[in-house]
């Protein structure tokens, strides 16, 4: 859940999204007028807005949320009514056109068509890093209003233009690491092949990566059959981003073929259809395993329980529709651990540097024209060496082990990097057989591993006692030093701070694992 209700129905909001509020407030005061606020997909960024517009509305004023989708302004208009706050809907014919509520949820078609909002004193802009020009003037046109943009990728050129300042409310590892997003496990399968494809605005032509993509369909059903049944042992819900239309519904044929039920809808669909498709499929009951489109899933598809993602559209600079897509599986929900990410286009490589960035760090400033330029295509030996020759995962820089299978490369150079520290591997080590978990020399590595994934990821390495102390029921003895960060001791981290967290959310519940005071890791 991105926001809670209280006893009463009434919204709660997290302490993040609490800051971030009173954040925007403080950039008002302080002469910015137009304002964006950054935070993940899934972090409840139009529960924020929701808690802004009840607000707005309370004072006296009316306040306006523009969303460039019908079903979209549906379903804010459903997020309104569950939390009991009075509003209308601004859209030719809808059931609830009242114009005279101080809170409106408008469509950005209607908004275009008005040119006007009287007495207007706040615009929320949902997704604002798709920039209309019909928006973008009425902004300008309006100096009185003031404005708030939400978007999990304000990376678009002109952005900078029109918000002077970015509120960061949160960072998709935070929300990862208290288990309010899911983690993702990222395998990088057959690619389609661009090389030479042309190239219209920036980005390759669609024609072509229709062309292209339909040639590995066979692939992506053939690799999506095996993960599914590895993992999780039976086929789970799956969304499929296809470079077209016509590949998309070659994407469906070959997976009906195998036996799956997948379904592809597109912009020449009846809309009352993808609707009907859409809630059939986010029922627990659905008997559709799939979805496949290509742009209409980025955007008001939130199922929680869709646990596999395919990305099997390459984009050679837009890194704000693979941030989009990514999201699409990271809400977490009950009945996965974590999310698949089978990455058939070539995009999770060619963006891993930006995606690093905002996963650990989010966004602080828009960039004067934007974060998104073509990008360079990875080599051959570039891909390979992202991806584990055993199981296709994906192979994190500097990492001497697989995080999925436990795979171990067999190292030409004997000295790896290890949380900035050279750490010289002894070669006759890989022909010994693996510790046992009760023998000191695995405890003593566990230990310095910890010590060392904490101060990688700037923590107080002295974590590293109490958490071996909750592992094995006594005192560490060994040196605090940094040693090799294994997938067990990662394993071990996550599922301590998951642990903690949950223990947060339940009334009057300890964390099963105290650490130092509890906090988490």
């Amino acid at each position: 859940m991105s926001g809670e209700s209280s006893a009463t129905g009434g919204l709660v909001l997290r302490d993040y999204q609490e800051a971030s509020l009173s954040a925007l407030r403080e950039g008002f005061a302080g002469g910015h007028r137009v304002q964006m606020l950054y935070a993940p997909t899934g972090s409840g960024k139009t529960e924020s807005a929701i808690s802004l517009m009840q607000a707005t509305a309370e004072k006296g004023n009316r306040v306006a949320m523009v969303l460039d989708r019908r079903v979209l302004c549906d379903q804010t208009s459903g997020r309104l009514e569950k939390y009991g706050i009075d509003h209308g809907v601004l859209m030719a014919g809808h059931w609830r056109y009242r114009p005279d509520r101080h809170v409106q949820v408008c469509s950005a078609q209607t908004l275009e068509a008005r040119g006007s909002f009287p007495d207007l004193r706040l615009l929320i802009v949902d997704e604002a890093h798709t920039t209309r020009q019909s928006t973008i003037d009425f902004i300008k046109n309006n100096p009185r209003v003031r404005v708030v943009g939400l978007s999990a990728s304000p990376f678009t050129k002109g952005l900078g233009d029109i918000y002077t300042n970015v509120i960061n409310a949160t960072t998709t590892r935070a929300l990862v690491d208290t288990g309010q997003l899911s983690s993702l496990r990222v395998f990088i399968a057959t690619p389609i092949d661009m090389a030479g494809a042309k190239k219209v605005g920036g980005e390759w032509s669609a024609a072509e990566a229709t062309e292209r993509g339909i040639k590995i369909t066979g692939d992506v059903v053939t690799e999506w059959t095996k993960k599914t049944h590895e993992i999780f042992g039976e086929p789970r819900k799956t969304i499929v981003f296809s470079a077209g239309v016509a590949h998309g519904k070659d994407l469906a044929q070959g997976f009906n073929a195998a036996g799956h039920n997948f379904i592809s809808i597109s912009y020449k669909d009846d809309d009352d259809f993808k609707a009907e498709v859409l809630a059939d499929f986010s029922r627990a009951d659905t008997k559709i395993t799939g979805i496949i489109a290509t742009d209409i899933l980025t955007k008001g598809v939130d199922q929680a329980d869709v646990c596999i993602g395919i990305s099997a559209r390459p984009f050679t600079k837009s890194f704000s529709s693979h941030v989009q897509q990514l999201g699409r599986v990271m809400r977490p929900h009950p009945a996965k651990e974590y999310s698949i990410w089978l990455d058939h286009s070539g995009n999770y490589l060619r963006f891993l540097d930006q995606w690093d960035e905002l996963y650990e760090s989010g966004v602080s400033a828009l960039h004067e024209g934007g974060d998104e330029k073509p990008k360079p295509e990875p080599t051959d030996k570039e891909k390979e060496a992202a991806k584990c020759p055993k199981c296709g995962g994906f192979w994190p820089r500097n990492a001497d082990s697989c995080p999925y299978c436990g795979h171990v490369h067999v190292k030409r150079n004997a000295v790896v990097a290890v949380a900035g520290v050279l750490t010289e591997l002894n070669p006759s080590a890989k022909k010994k057989a693996p510790e046992s978990s009760e023998s000191s020399e695995y405890k003593m590595a566990w230990y310095q591993g910890m010590v060392a994934l904490l101060r990688q990821r700037g923590k107080n390495d002295g974590q590293a006692y109490y958490l071996y102390r909750a592992k094995f029921g006594v005192a560490p003895p060994w040196k605090k030093k940094s040693g090799v960060i294994t997938l067990d001791v990662m394993n071990y981290l996550q599922q301590a701070n998951i642990a903690y967290a949950k223990s947060q959310k339940a009334k009057g519940g300890e964390s099963p694992q105290t650490m130092s005071g509890g906090n988490r890791v």
